[in-house]
């Protein structure tokens, strides 16, 4: 029996799929386990930011699957991305992860200090509605970006296309959890001055749960 696990920061970003199985979560329990096409599909309810996703797969990491996502919403920096789109993202990083130097900041490898604030995924490419997403670069934070003097620094500083408050954990959690390791994240916002009547959330939840779903019956 092939097993997936689905990481998710809160269940209203994995609602739709949830319903489109007629899977019951219980509010109590993060971690659950349904059986569908002889697929065993768990389900991880991490809780927002990198601390909660790097602890609760954490205790977890024993675990094997054969296929490990990541999947929620994302704000880019990119114009030519649209909101509501749902991307691949290939590479994450910790983009606080470093020093300040006045008002320069010193990129984590620039500190010699050993290690990594980069991380990647592990991508099959025989999964026809993976190829069909743009692949991106991801940063990950604790603060999401609003400020327009801060936007332009980080976007100098790691030319990411979108950032999340999970990714680059989620990735280094997980890399030994199974050969495919993926994080897709649809985008609910244009990373700017924050404006929420501008975001798209249901367009980009359900864009997200429709690649998801597609992606369980392309898996199963």
């Amino acid at each position: 029996m092939k097993q997936i696990l689905i990481v998710s920061a809160t269940r209203q970003e994995l609602m739709p799929f949830l319903q489109h199985f007629n899977f019951q979560l219980n509010a109590s329990d993060p971690l659950q386990v349904f059986e569908w096409h002889q697929t065993k599909i768990s389900i991880l309810i991490s809780g927002v930011g990198m601390v909660n996703t790097a602890y609760q797969l954490g205790k977890i990491s024993h675990s094997t699957f054969d296929l490990v996502l990541n999947v929620g919403i994302a704000g880019t920096f990119r114009n030519d991305l649209s909101l509501g789109e749902c991307v691949l993202v290939m590479r994450d990083e910790l983009a606080e992860m470093g020093a300040e130097n006045g008002t320069d900041f010193i990129l984590f490898q620039d500190l010699h200090l050993g290690g990594t604030s980069q991380y990647s995924g592990k991508y099959d490419q025989q999964y026809a509605i993976l190829n069909d997403l743009k692949n991106v670069s991801g940063i990950t934070v604790n603060k999401v970006h609003g400020d327009e003097v801060n936007i332009h620094k980080t976007i100098k500083l790691f030319n990411a296309d979108i950032e999340s408050m999970e990714g680059a954990a989620f990735y280094r959690s997980a890399e030994n959890m199974a050969p495919i390791i993926i994080q897709l994240r649809s985008i609910s916002n244009l990373i700017e001055k924050r404006d929420k009547s501008k975001w798209q959330m249901a367009l980009a939840i359900q864009n997200l749960n429709n690649t998801l779903i597609q992606l369980m019956e392309q898996f199963a």
